[in-house]
């Protein structure tokens, strides 16, 4: 294993990546550009390594990717104070994939890699609508890992045993039965799915709401901390948050805090 945690704590990075707007950032000493070049071309090649649905990619379709994450952020309450990796995710019941993001406050983004996944579909009772929007991943709310169980149907709903799960907490959505757009609160999370029942329908909307990624992902996802950067600062000082965290992690030096969802089949926000 690389020693990257040791490198981003002399980078100082760790422990501020988890900023948004609602608490302004601590000031820190400005990172230049170069020093990202490294860690990112791993990165890249970890998850080419390790993500064998791993999306093919163009300078093109990177470029609208980053464009539309942007795009969602510039709506939101959040921005980014400091570089770290987002969890882009489109819904478009036509594209039904998602990208990591290396971005940063004020250079250019950096497309990671991608790979398949399912988000809520319409017209099933009970299902919603994957909302879209730009989510923080915090340890206010407590991950946990998959007990690997089966349902009445035989199906792992979230995936094999230890298989993370990223709780984004309650969020609004809409009931996708219905055709007057009418709302509920729904427990949004990012999860894997059964692999060899479910996994072969990512690519297309499937789930109750969530976003089901492939096993390979959401061990790429864990192992890298992409979404852990407060999980990773807190995880000194509580020990259930660093019991989260896998054993075998690899933790990117820029990680990071929020999750994008947008909707690439409608204008943008």
């Amino acid at each position: 294993m690389r020693n990257l945690a040791g490198f981003a704590l002399c980078l100082g990075v760790v422990a501020a990546l988890a900023g948004c707007t609602a608490a302004p950032p601590r000031p820190q000493a400005a990172v230049p550009p170069s020093a990202y070049s490294a860690p990112v071309v791993t990165l890249r090649e970890d998850m080419a390594r390790e993500v064998p649905d791993d999306a093919p990619r163009s300078p093109a379709d990177d470029a609208a990717w980053i464009a539309r994450t942007q795009a969602t952020f510039a709506a939101s309450p959040y921005t980014l104070s400091t570089p770290q990796l987002v969890l882009a995710v489109d819904r478009n019941p036509a594209v039904q994939q998602l990208r990591v993001i290396f971005a940063t406050p004020t250079g250019p983004w950096q497309v990671i890699g991608g790979g398949k996944v399912s988000t809520g579909v319409a017209g099933l009772y009970g299902y919603f609508i994957t909302p879209t929007g730009v989510f923080p991943h915090t340890a206010g709310i407590l991950d946990y890992r998959a007990l690997g169980t089966y349902n009445e149907e035989h199906i792992r709903g979230l995936g094999i045993k230890g298989s993370r799960v990223w709780d984004f907490g309650w969020q609004t959505a809409v009931e996708g039965w219905r055709t007057d757009g009418e709302t509920n609160e729904i427990r949004l999370a990012v999860h894997a799915t059964d692999p060899d029942v479910l996994e072969q329908f990512l690519g297309r909307p499937a789930s109750e709401g969530c976003v089901r990624v492939s096993a390979p992902m959401n061990v790429f996802l864990d192992r890298h901390a992409v979404l852990d950067a407060d999980y990773l600062r807190q995880a000194a000082y509580d020990p259930a948050v660093a019991a989260v965290l896998p054993p075998d992690g690899d933790p990117f030096p820029y990680a990071g805090t929020y999750m994008v969802v947008f909707d690439s089949s409608e204008p943008p926000p």
